[in-house]
């Protein structure tokens, strides 16, 4: 289950100032980026300063938010090819909502939008049924919610992890 300081939107509303980054950092986000496990052997040779300067640098990035080191799965790898954004719009607090999505089996990613929804939540499914499930006995019934709007994925084209910049 999520903890409420997962949420990503209250670490980026909570920080004062964006993290300042030299190239350094800039180099070894990019190499992280490519290479979650690469070690801080390799990442010395890359920005030429010893292992331990890395270590201590890529663990100032973590500490300040910047990085988060973590694996990442292929939902189709994992036996859950139907994936779907679900558009919900609510009545009353969208945080109470989006904390009661948050909970349900299969959402992985849940974000607050404007425009005609006002959140988006992102599904995973073994098949059409259980996402049926989830939008019409777990969705819609969550107090607040007054639409729900699956837009059915057929495959995903562009799925980045470097960020401009870095």
């Amino acid at each position: 289950m999520r903890e409420r300081g997962e949420r990503a939107g209250e670490r980026a509303a909570s920080a004062a100032a964006p993290a300042a980054l030299d190239e350094i950092d800039r180099v070894l986000l990019r190499e992280l980026q490519r290479d979650g496990r690469i070690s801080y052997a390799a990442l010395a040779e890359r920005t030429g300063l010893s292992a331990p300067a890395v270590r201590q640098r890529v663990q100032r990035l973590r500490d300040e938010g910047v990085v988060q080191i973590v694996g990442v799965t292929d939902p189709m790898a994992l036996g859950l090819p139907v994936m779907a954004l679900i558009g919900v719009r609510v009545d009353g607090d969208v945080h109470a909502v989006a904390d009661a999505i948050s909970e349900l089996a299969g959402v992985i990613y849940v974000v607050l939008t404007s425009g005609s929804f006002d959140l988006f939540a992102e599904v995973v499914c073994r098949e059409p049924a259980e996402l049926l499930a989830v939008i019409n006995d777990h969705i819609r019934r969550v107090p607040g919610v007054t639409r729900a709007e699956a837009f059915t994925y057929f495959g995903i084209h562009t799925h980045r992890f470097a960020w401009p910049g870095t």
